[in-house]
């Protein structure tokens, strides 16, 4: 689906996805909601979400599906899900959240029968907000620019960057529509690579920098790098108890050691 001639089925399914992408676009927020949003120090805000999905190398219909709960202002982990997942959804750019979505929400919906009072109460997404090219709402935190609306990462971008002087420093993302689809951030003071924030549902691109910098111990805030260490170390024992659960070949009667 991802290129070449689509089948009906798969046409129909593309145009469900669209239908489904252009009502959550109608329905995104994009002010602050709530109470704590609007206080200097996030006072109010105790929990924060982290998603990830993982691949294993070279399958990329076998996956590792993680949330992660970490306390604020502490950035301690409070709770943590990771589950191998059968991605069955074709890869489709544009709609990689149709593949994958399904089974960050499924996390979420455990975390809330398992351990009701660490639901987290804003979720910190690796991708696009309304910087993505259809709008797809999420707190967006992409370590790479989408180069959509005119954004593009030519000279002037790069010379942008590079007078990102310190840790927090940012310049915003203007679109040719002349809307401002993101800002780029610099999340750590010994980075020199940004991450580009775009706004979510109920939540201003302002208050959404402010979060995702407060966040940050390294260049990705830690509610995602926490989610992307433990998906990547569950594959790592997952491929490991696999092989060891393989039958192993007999030996030769001529294969014993012996000195002689």
């Amino acid at each position: 689906m991802a290129g070449g001639t689509k089948t009906p089925l798969e046409e129909e399914k593309l145009r469900c996805w669209e239908r489904d992408q252009t009502q959550l676009k109608a329905d995104v927020i994009e002010q602050d909601t709530e109470e704590w949003q609007s206080n200097p120090s996030f006072a109010g805000l105790e929990r924060v979400g982290g998603v990830d999905l993982s691949y294993i190398k070279g399958d990329d219909t076998s996956a590792c599906a993680s949330l992660v709960v970490l306390s604020y202002p502490d950035l301690e982990v409070l709770y943590e899900d990771s589950c191998m997942v059968a991605v069955s959804a074709p890869y489709v750019a544009g709609f990689l959240a149709f593949r994958e979505v399904p089974f960050l929400v499924q996390a979420v919906q455990r975390l809330e029968e398992r351990e009701p009072g660490l639901r987290p109460q804003v979720l910190l997404v690796d991708g696009n907000g309304i910087l993505h090219h259809r709008g797809l709402p999420c707190i967006g935190v992409a370590k790479n620019l989408l180069q959509v609306d005119g954004l593009a990462n030519d000279e002037l971008h790069k010379e942008q960057i590079r007078d990102l002087q310190s840790g927090g420093d940012t310049f915003p993302l203007p679109g040719t529509s002349g809307r401002i689809l993101g800002m780029a951030l610099r999340s750590y003071a010994k980075s020199t690579k940004p991450v580009y924030i775009s706004v979510g549902h109920k939540m201003s691109l302002q208050s959404a920098v402010r979060l995702v910098h407060s966040c940050c111990r390294y260049r990705v805030p830690e509610p995602i790098r926490q989610a992307d260490i433990r998906s990547r170390e569950y594959i790592q024992k997952y491929l490991e108890s696999f092989s060891a659960a393989l039958p192993q070949p007999e030996r030769m009667s001529g294969d014993t050691d012996s000195e002689h």
